[in-house]
């Protein structure tokens, strides 16, 4: 543990169910009713965010819709409003800049908030978290669930601890007590696969998970043993980073109808890249490597990927590479439900300023 003059203050704030929170706000009408934000469930749309009254029939984001549905028939489905959820969460950002400067998104409606410098006037991170909560309630007529930790890992548990509307403060001594009783499913990084492995090992808790010894994880797990054996002791020394960096870019598209044709495919990848080639110049990057991802009719999915000899982020290259990786497949011989086009090891700066400099 840190000395107490040394503790950090973090705060993970965490919107409450946020899309389907936006419309429902906007639309009382839908006040307690179970609302799907997705596509549409007679054909082949997903779930982008489901309310708190359609959860408990097990519904839940990424889940097909037309499963959704026979969960809940009942459900109200509402097509998403992207642009729509990026200016609310402009709005909500802003909030969150009001308490300190140190701020590292995780996605629209995520975000880690160092506040260990920034105590005044609140006094505490438990008083800034309130203030955040009475704020964001207040002007933007939402609910945020923050967790109030020394680190983000318990931060992160904690803001998830009591959802909806909830406020857990994990002090550096309670730390252990706080963690110990929960499912090893609790820490960030553990998904069914690796709660299976651990449970094989006899572990169902964290608390059992911290007894064990460093070399046994490591046995275990390899190298993730470390970090369970770190986590597993609250221990996380990663920093809130003020500026997150664009690490890759893709797009991608379900179809309807499973394409047959290579020809079909080809047109479809043609219009895949350009949209991630706009996206990248809009954004003034590159790319130094390009992937291509395929879902057969049968739910099976592969990618592949080729690092180039130079950044690009001209359509027509991108393009050409990508129709290049689609027949390193089986394209042509089996139907195809998705096709998807990616971009990463991103680089500052536009084709041209790349290569005056080179």
């Amino acid at each position: 543990m840190l000395g107490a003059a040394a503790v950090r203050r973090i705060l993970h704030c965490d919107m409450d169910s946020f899309y389907a929170s936006v419309h429902i706000r906007d639309d009382p009408s839908l006040e307690g009713k179970p609302v799907i934000i997705g596509g549409s469930p007679k054909g082949r749309g997903v779930v982008a965010a489901a309310s708190y009254e359609v959860r408990k029939y097990g519904v839940h984001s990424a889940m097909p819709a037309a499963r959704a549905v026979r969960l809940c028939p009942h459900a109200v489905f509402i097509k998403p409003d992207f642009s729509r959820y990026r200016a609310e969460s402009q709005e909500i950002f802003d909030i969150f800049r009001r308490f300190t400067t140190v701020i590292q998104p995780v996605s629209i409606d995520e975000a880690y908030l160092d506040v260990s410098d920034h105590l005044e006037p609140w006094g505490s991170g438990t008083a800034a978290a309130k203030e955040i909560k009475r704020q964001v309630k207040q002007e933007r007529g939402l609910t945020v669930s923050v967790g109030v930790g020394p680190n983000r890992l318990i931060a992160k548990i904690a803001s998830d601890f009591d959802k909806p509307d909830g406020l857990t403060v994990v002090k550096p001594g309670r730390v252990h007590a706080f963690l110990d009783p929960m499912s090893v499913r609790s820490l960030p990084g553990v998904g069914p696969a690796t709660e299976r492995r651990i449970k094989r090992a006899g572990i169902e808790t964290i608390g059992e998970l911290r007894a064990e010894p460093l070399d046994r994880l490591e046995q275990l797990f390899g190298r993730h043993g470390s970090t369970l054996y770190r986590y597993a002791r609250g221990i996380d020394e990663r920093p809130v980073r003020m500026r997150h960096t664009r690490k890759s870019l893709s797009t991608e598209r379900t179809y309807a109808e499973d394409l047959e044709q290579l020809e079909e495919m080809d047109a479809e990848i043609d219009r895949l890249s350009e949209k991630v080639a706009a996206s990248l110049q809009k954004k003034e990057l590159s790319a130094c490597t390009l992937t291509v991802k395929i879902r057969y009719g049968d739910f099976t999915t592969l990618t592949r990927s080729r690092t180039l000899d130079g950044p690009t982020n001209e359509p027509a290259v991108i393009a050409g590479h990508a129709r290049e990786l689609l027949r390193q497949s089986e394209v042509g011989k089996r139907s195809v439900r998705l096709l998807g086009v990616g971009a990463s090891n991103l680089v500052r700066g536009n084709i041209a300023q790349l290569e005056l400099f080179a």
